[in-house]
């Protein structure tokens, strides 16, 4: 294993320490524990908006706190949930009458510890899960993931509360974009967990996993490497035959990449989608390519489509100012 660091103990609080000061115009980091939340107070009587998970995900979680979006996120340890108590400390330090609206990835622990806050919250809230990863299907015991949609919700949903939107309002709004939201990911490779000291799995030169989650995790079955527009299509498909837009709708094409793809070939991989779906009559008006919810060092990448109307459409080009998503401020 190679990375840069100085204690596999102390990797985390180093981290925060520097993405504190990298973007100390825009966050403040709180430790004991440890969450971080807008630099700015925001306006009385709105909805406070928390998410968090376990670390390596960067920038989701932390990277997305700021006007537009989150008041707050709660990381924990590396691809592990973050406690009852940080996520009650940061809703005390962020709610400003509107009540706490907290957006959580459907993973056992994160659902568990989040329940727990809120149930020890005594202030009006709501949760969100977001379970957007169709490598699962809709009957899996536990649920479906939620993966790189995640950052789609907590979007428009932070541009709706940004707007003046309740705690009501805002929490159908969110599960109504994750239930409009598809992904799937395949990896070339594993991640290396600082902590494991080693991949969590391993490919051949020739194989590739399809249907992996963001922690590491196999995926629904390993294939053996093709071209990039077999693996598109095949993932493409999917998606497709789980959301069923329809001829002129309009969708958000997101392209996500896992920690060591290189926008080489993530831009590669958006070309390709989009051609799939442009060919089907879906109208693409908005994307997104890059790095937003990593595994780590993982070599691979996500699809999701999102369907969007008007006032989505509105929500998501809404100002946004945050570490790791800014546009019209």
């Amino acid at each position: 294993m190679k990375k840069f660091i100085n204690s596999v103990d102390s990797l985390l609080d180093e981290t925060l320490l520097g993405f504190s000061k990298a973007h100390a115009d825009i966050i403040k980091l709180n430790t004991s524990p440890n969450f971080v939340t807008r630099k700015l107070p925001t306006r009385q009587g709105k909805v406070a908006l928390i998410s968090g998970g376990g670390s390596g995900h960067e920038p989701l979680h932390i990277g997305f706190v700021g006007a537009g979006m989150l008041d707050a996120a709660c990381p924990g340890q590396i691809f592990t949930s973050p406690s009852p108590d940080q996520m009650l400390a940061a809703a005390l330090a962020v709610e400003n009458g509107g009540g706490v609206l907290f957006i959580v990835k459907n993973y056992a622990g994160d659902v568990m510890n989040f329940e727990m806050a809120a149930e020890m919250l005594e202030l009006p809230n709501a949760s969100i899960l977001v379970s957007d990863d169709v490598a699962l299907p809709k009957n899996h015991s536990t649920g479906r993931r939620g993966v790189a949609g995640t950052l789609i919700v907590e979007k428009i949903v932070g541009a709706a509360a940004e707007q003046g939107a309740d705690l009501a309002y805002c929490k159908a709004l969110g599960d109504s974009v994750n239930k409009a939201t598809a992904s799937m990911g395949v990896a070339l490779s594993s991640c290396t967990v600082p902590a494991l000291g080693h991949p969590t799995f391993t490919l051949s030169d020739t194989e590739m996993e399809m249907g992996v989650g963001i922690h590491g995790e196999r995926g629904r079955e390993t294939l053996v490497l093709t071209s990039a527009t077999e693996i598109v299509e095949h993932i493409a498909a999917l998606i497709d035959e789980d959301l069923k837009p329809k001829k002129g709708q309009s969708v958000l094409l997101h392209v996500n990449g896992f920690g060591s793809t290189p926008l080489m070939e993530l831009y590669l991989i958006y070309d390709l989608a989009a051609q799939y779906w442009e060919k089907r009559g879906i109208n693409i008006v908005r994307s997104l390519v890059g790095n937003y919810t990593t595994s780590i060092d993982m070599a691979g990448c996500s699809i999701t489509l999102t369907l969007l109307d008007e006032a989505w459409l509105a929500l998501w080009d809404a100002p946004v100012h945050t570490a790791g998503l800014r546009w019209g401020c």
